[in-house]
C-alpha cells in the first residue's frame, strides 16, 4: 500500500524551494546580479506555485561568470542547444539561467529596477509583476497556448501589474492580445483606455 500522506508534487515544490535557494545565496555571495524569474517570481508575488522549474535572469555578459560560480559550488552546469540559457541541476530539481527573454538580450541595468523580495527566508532580487507578465504572454504562440495555465497567475497578481504597458509590450504577439481581451471580457482587469478621435 502506497503512504496515503505522500504528496509527490509536494516533494517535488520542497526541492524546487531548496535548489532556488542555493542558487540565489550562490549568485547573491559571488556578486553576480541576477533576478528572480519566471513562474516562482510569480508565486513570490502571491501566484500559484510551479512544479516544474525555477528561472533566474541575468546579464548576458555575466552568463560565463554566473556559470563558473555555481559550478564552483559541485552543482551540474548543462549549456543545452538553445543559445539563450544554462540549467543547473540541483539534484533532481532544474533551475534555467536565461539571459535573453522572448528574444531580447538581458541588460546589467533593467536588474538594477527589480525589487527586493523575501523568498523562503532569503532576500532576493525579483523582477516586476509587469514584467513577468510580459514575459509569460509573449511566450504564448501556436504550439504553447494554454491560456487555462496563465489565467489563475493573472488574476493572482492582476493588481501588481501595469496592464497598460503589459499591451504596449506584447501588441505584436496574437496570442497575447487574445489573452488581455480575455482578460477584460472575464472582468479580470480593466478595459484599455480610449480616447475619442480628434475631430
Amino acid at each position: 500500500m502506497t503512504d496515503p500522506a505522500a504528496d509527490p508534487v509536494a516533494d517535488v515544490r520542497r526541492e524546487l524551494r531548496e535548489a532556488l535557494k542555493l542558487v540565489a545565496v550562490t549568485l547573491k555571495e559571488g556578486g553576480v546580479p541576477f533576478a528572480l524569474a519566471g513562474g516562482y517570481a510569480l508565486w513570490a508575488r502571491g501566484g500559484p506555485e510551479p512544479d516544474h522549474d525555477v528561472d533566474f535572469v541575468v546579464a548576458e555578459d555575466d552568463a560565463a561568470r554566473a556559470a563558473e560560480l555555481l559550478a564552483e559550488r559541485d552543482l551540474e552546469v548543462v549549456q543545452p542547444p538553445e543559445d539563450w540559457l544554462f540549467k543547473v541541476y540541483v539534484g533532481r530539481s532544474m533551475v534555467d539561467v536565461l539571459f535573453r527573454v522572448n528574444g531580447r538580450t538581458v541588460e546589467r541595468g533593467a536588474l538594477a529596477e527589480v525589487d527586493e523580495v523575501e523568498v523562503e527566508s532569503v532576500r532576493m532580487p525579483v523582477l516586476s509583476a509587469t514584467a513577468l507578465m510580459g514575459h509569460k504572454l509573449n511566450a504564448l504562440e501556436e504550439h504553447a497556448c494554454d491560456f487555462g495555465t496563465v489565467l489563475p497567475v493573472a488574476r493572482a497578481v492582476r493588481e501588481q501589474v501595469d496592464w497598460d504597458e503589459v499591451r504596449r509590450e506584447t501588441e505584436g504577439n496574437d496570442f497575447a492580445v487574445a489573452f488581455v481581451v480575455l482578460l477584460e471580457r472575464l472582468g479580470v482587469i480593466e478595459p484599455a483606455a480610449t480616447f475619442p478621435a480628434n475631430d
